[in-house]
């Protein structure tokens, strides 16, 4: 079994090499281990440091954000015969210690995709405020995947090579809500355990700001949701208006039989508005609701492409991002 870690880095020359040589060189159950870097657009050593350690690295031109580093990373182990995939980061934050905790739910076969749970509740260095903001995130999107997921922001996380095939990223942003959406809806298996982390010394590069990285999430979390259960939200959207629009026509009604319709034709005109707002809005759920069952379609035949196409006796040293 060949597990590949594949570390996405973005000017991490200060801490790649301590995050390199704490990654664990035997594992049970793990026949061959391989590192990989994904050097997206790096201005300093980062690729340097990599190859110093003995790591692949495959780099872009220029820097494309994390999520799309991830899904670079993720072709590139898949090309490269990966059986699992461990995702971490180039910032230290992860103890490499950990990694085998990762595996063995894969190595047992009791999962596909297994998150580390920083156990974020006792970590001293998140305030109060972060520690709030990851419990209610982390309960929201365990309501949207279905899944029992602690702690849905971290990085840490491994796959097996059959999840990977299935996962398709599609956020510029992050993976790491997408990846669960995704796999909760899919019925991939997925599990957590504890893992340990350390606190960042430098600025985070993804998140920015707390608003800003709260509107990036919640954008994530209503464009998964929406691609994977359209009905369901159209139909909750159009069933307001509709309820809306008959309100106010309920209204006219009422005045009209009392005599008094003539002055309030305001509330049929309302009414009518959103009731028809309302009934379009269902018909946009059911037109794409049948879109999405089309898109399961090509997201099977997408599998089926991806392992054909990474076969490892194909093309072994093709690991350039397309």
């Amino acid at each position: 079994m060949k597990l590949i870690i594949q570390v996405p880095c973005f000017n991490e020359e200060e801490t790649l090499a301590r995050t390199l040589a704490d990654i664990p060189r035997s594992i049970p159950g793990i026949d061959v281990i391989e590192v990989l870097v994904v050097d997206d657009g790096s201005t300093d050593g980062t690729a340097g440091i990599a190859r110093a350690h003995g790591a692949h690295v495959v780099s872009h031109r220029s820097n494309r954000g994390l999520a799309r580093a991830f899904r670079t990373g993720l072709d590139a182990c898949l090309r490269r015969g990966a059986d699992i995939i461990v995702n971490t980061d180039g910032d230290n934050q992860y103890a490499g210690r950990d990694i085998a905790a990762l595996c063995a739910p894969i190595v047992r076969g009791e999962a596909d995709i297994v998150v580390g749970d920083r156990q974020t509740d006792a970590l001293p260095h998140f305030s109060p405020l972060k520690k709030s903001l990851q419990r209610a995130g982390s309960g929201v999107v365990r309501a949207l995947s279905e899944t029992d997921v602690r702690d849905v922001v971290s990085g840490f996380r491994a796959l097996s090579r059959e999840a990977a095939l299935q996962i398709n990223i599609l956020s510029p942003f992050s993976y790491t809500v997408e990846m669960l959406i995704q796999a909760g809806k899919k019925g991939i298996a997925i599990t957590s355990v504890p893992v340990t982390a350390s606190a960042v010394k430098r600025r985070s590069r993804l998140v920015r700001s707390v608003p800003a990285f709260i509107r990036e999430q919640v954008t994530t979390m209503v464009r998964m949701y929406s691609m994977y259960q359209p009905l369901r939200v159209f139909f909750l959207i159009g069933g307001v208006l509709f309820l809306a629009g008959v309100a106010p026509i309920i209204r006219f009604v009422y005045f009209y039989l009392q005599g008094d319709g003539g002055g309030h034709l305001q509330s049929l005109i309302i009414g009518g508005v959103l009731t028809i707002m309302g009934f379009i809005t269902l018909m946009i759920g059911l037109v794409a609701d049948l879109i999405q069952f089309n898109r399961q379609l090509l997201e099977m035949v997408l599998a089926r492409l991806k392992t054909w196409d990474y076969k490892p006796d194909r093309d072994p040293g093709r690991t350039d991002p397309p």
